[in-house]
């Protein structure tokens, strides 16, 4: 329990958004993605995920791990079945937003999401560096009460609201993380992540690469900042992540470029080149086999999910 204890200690947390939303038409979207982690309370209707299709009851909540690409349906019938990249730009046919305190969980075909960030030493995707699918939880109030209260803290302009809104989301984090220890979900992950801690000089890598993204991370560069040799690092990497050091390295990059899609008007050029791709058609090519959507697209994301 000890390690568990310094993983949850050890995560940033950052909030990305929360809606509640009304359903417009019944939908299917195979492949629904997003780079934060999703929190979805079903309040009145239907929701089904999965190539399986597993029901989501009322009352019941849906966490979609961020980088995960997953079969989501909206509504008792099948509708039409729909891409993320579609959802991104006409998401207003399919969903209202509401923004009445009042209505908040009365809404037939309604639901509350909240979307945010959760990384160890704010470096790793912690849900996403599990590598599990979206999960259902189920008979936490709690959970849902803190959903609630987010939702409601992001539709008021009151005092306080991001420190409040800071506090709750963190909670939500450690809620979902105690209900994965306590219904003994995900053993072997969690194991494989309390390896973090084990090594300092792990910890030394996330940071360089933080703190350089877009410069020299090749393999010669890792392994000095590691104090391993050249044809070890790649190894010594993976064996303590379960993940090659290039392949982490490229999503961190990613996820950069997208918070600066999102938050800045850098073009898509300088926006490559910063991340450490000199060649933008290049950048433009992994970011959309990476993300489904071209990055043009990604930075609309806001104002369209914003509806």
């Amino acid at each position: 329990m000890e390690d568990y204890n310094k993983v949850i200690e050890s995560l940033g947390v950052r909030y990305i958004k929360a809606k509640n939303l009304v359903l417009q038409q019944p939908f299917t979207v195979r492949n629904y993605y997003d780079v934060g982690n999703n929190l979805i309370l079903l309040h009145k209707g239907r929701i089904a995920f999965g190539d399986e299709e597993q029901t989501v009851e009322e009352g019941e909540m849906l966490f979609i791990p961020g980088g995960r690409a997953t079969k989501v349906s909206y509504g008792e019938a099948a509708g039409k079945t729909i891409t993320n990249d579609d959802l991104i730009s006409n998401k207003d046919k399919f969903f209202h937003s509401n923004a009445d305190l009042d209505l908040i969980g009365d809404a037939e075909e309604s639901h509350s999401h909240v979307s945010f960030e959760a990384k160890v030493f704010d470096s790793v995707n912690f849900f996403a560096s599990l590598d599990v699918p979206a999960f259902l939880i189920t008979g936490n109030s709690k959970l849902a009460n803190l959903v609630i209260k987010v939702v409601e803290e992001s539709l008021q302009e009151l005092p306080g609201r991001e420190r409040l809104i800071t506090i709750y989301t963190e909670n939500i984090v450690v809620e979902i993380v105690r209900y994965i220890l306590k219904n003994k979900m995900f053993v072997e992950q969690l194991a494989t992540n309390s390896t973090y801690f084990k090594d300092p000089r792990l910890i030394d890598l996330f940071n360089y690469i933080k703190e350089n993204i877009g410069g020299d991370l090749s393999n010669k560069v890792l392994s000095s900042v590691a104090n391993v040799s050249e044809d070890y690092v790649g190894q010594y990497f993976k064996m303590l992540t379960g993940i090659n050091p290039q392949d982490y390295i490229e999503y961190q990059r990613m996820e950069r470029a997208v918070f600066l899609l999102r938050t800045t008007k850098k073009s898509i050029r300088d926006i490559g080149k910063e991340v450490g791709y000199k060649d933008t058609a290049y950048f433009c090519r992994r970011f959309k086999m990476m993300f489904g959507i071209p990055a043009g697209k990604m930075r609309r994301r806001e104002s369209a999910m914003n509806i």
